[in-house]
């Protein structure tokens, strides 16, 4: 599981020339791990977030590491009537990676993705690259070039 994302993601930063660093570390599931073993501020990670319509759709939502989702704030932007995080189980099927180690190329999953200004203070951010065992470090203006996202403010401290 997300060893295919892995390589799909690094095949796609390489063929738009996008300059980044690939990280192998031991096994992260909260961004306070990860940015601990990054060795990275907590507010330089990028949090994936695969959330769920009442329509039954699915979204990608990136907030900075040190945020949270407000669900409702994202929810009157997208114009649904609710959000709600994915299950386990529905993050897999959908992005074909475990909670948790989601990238934010929300494009290459074919999901409509938010990113959260927060996300945009910093020049260099980081994330998980589909496994809980590596990660990825890249400049944010060029995940925001590349995955084309929809940028508003939905996170809260």
């Amino acid at each position: 599981m997300g060893v295919y994302e892995f390589y799909k993601l690094k095949n796609f930063l390489e063929e738009h020339k996008i300059e980044y660093k690939v990280y192998e570390h031991e096994p992260v599931y909260t961004s306070e791990q990860a940015a601990r073993v990054r060795g990275v501020e907590l507010k330089t990670g990028v949090k994936a977030m695969v959330l769920k319509t009442n329509e039954g759709k699915f979204i990608l939502g990136l907030v900075a590491a040190d945020r949270k989702i407000d669900l409702d704030k994202l929810t009157r932007f997208v114009g649904v009537k609710k959000l709600k995080l994915a299950s386990p189980s529905e993050v897999l099927e959908v992005t074909g990676c475990e909670a948790g180690s989601v990238h934010p190329f929300g494009n290459l999953y074919n999901l409509p993705t938010y990113l959260d200004k927060s996300v945009l203070e910093n020049l260099w951010v980081n994330f998980n690259a589909g496994l809980h065992t590596v990660s990825i470090s890249m400049k944010s203006e060029d995940l925001v070039k590349l995955v084309k996202p929809i940028i508003c403010n939905f996170s809260k401290q």
